[in-house]
């Protein structure tokens, strides 16, 4: 076609393409070599692509999508690969079982599976009560410091984990049981409100002199068979320590109060009936790295 036939641009010398926006003309420059040799090789990859793997989606009354000549699943791959994780658990659980608590916490390839493991069923049984990294909330004992109810050790770890806390399907459960002084009608109001006090003195916190002067007695005979004399607590029995600053449900004079007319006597289920020995072992070391272990 000669040149008077086409619409050519005055300005760049470019041929247009015939269109034309508010007396703006579109040039008809052609795309890049490098950019149509691209395009092209995107259009053979993704016919291969179709041919080989499973791409094309099912049309009503098919059921499924193509399977494509290299029968290709994922989830065929994962299935095979969760298999090989387990027989791989498998064998490094019964070397977990055969190891006492101390070897596992001293062999550093045993330690990262118990603590890999731990962890993953920390986050699946443990973490909506006592929070993420054992940081607790009110009623669920911080795991990541050094304060324990009852026994720290890893021995001890692991008994709680295995037969709970006050757990009344299984008869080696810890349990104790503090009164309910208020609500069972054991302690009238005011020598409840006197021991609250007494309990704020024993803890450091502000506290009225006199009415805590006053439940001193009553505390020996109410609370110090549990607690201690020097209200320190008692961990064979569960009963915590009444003068340091950690408090499983709130240090105010209104929760001390409360504690003591209502009782608490919190409840934690026995792991033994729903997770394996090695699963309780690996537990255990790794509630005792939290930060908290003895």
């Amino acid at each position: 076609m000669s040149n008077e036939h086409k619409d050519i641009d005055d300005h760049s010398g470019i041929e247009t393409t015939g269109h034309s926006w508010d007396g703006i003309k579109e040039l008809n420059n052609p795309l890049p070599r490098w950019w149509l040799i691209t395009w092209y090789i995107t259009i053979v990859w993704a016919v291969i692509y179709m041919i080989l793997m499973p791409a094309i989606p099912a049309l009503p009354g098919m059921g499924t999508n193509t399977k494509g000549l290299r029968n290709h699943s994922d989830r065929d791959l994962v299935a095979a690969a969760v298999v090989e994780l387990k027989e791989a658990r498998t064998e490094q659980s019964a070397t977990l079982l055969d190891a006492s608590l101390e070897e596992i916490e001293t062999n550093r390839d045993l330690q990262q599976f118990a603590l890999a493991m731990g962890e993953s069923l920390f986050g699946d049984n443990c973490a909506t009560c006592h929070g993420a990294g054992g940081r607790g909330a009110i009623g669920y004992p911080i795991l990541a410091d050094d304060v324990w109810l009852w026994d720290g050790t890893l021995d001890g770890i692991e008994y709680t984990l295995r037969h709970g806390i006050r757990h009344d399907a299984d008869d080696d459960t810890r349990f104790s049981l503090m009164p309910s002084f208020g609500r069972d009608k054991l302690l009238s109001a005011t020598e409840i409100d006197n021991l609250t006090e007494y309990v704020l003195r024993a803890s450091g916190q502000e506290h009225d002199t006199e009415e805590a002067d006053m439940a001193a007695e009553l505390f020996q005979q109410q609370c110090a068979s549990c607690h201690g004399a020097d209200a320190k607590g008692d961990r064979l029995q569960g009963a915590p320590n009444l003068t340091d600053q950690e408090w499983l449900y709130g240090s105010t004079r209104q929760a001390i109060h409360d504690t003591i007319y209502n009782a608490r006597n919190s409840h934690m289920p026995a792991w033994q009936d729903r997770l394996d020995d090695a699963s309780i072992k690996a537990l255990a070391v790794y509630v005792h790295t939290l930060g908290g272990g003895e």
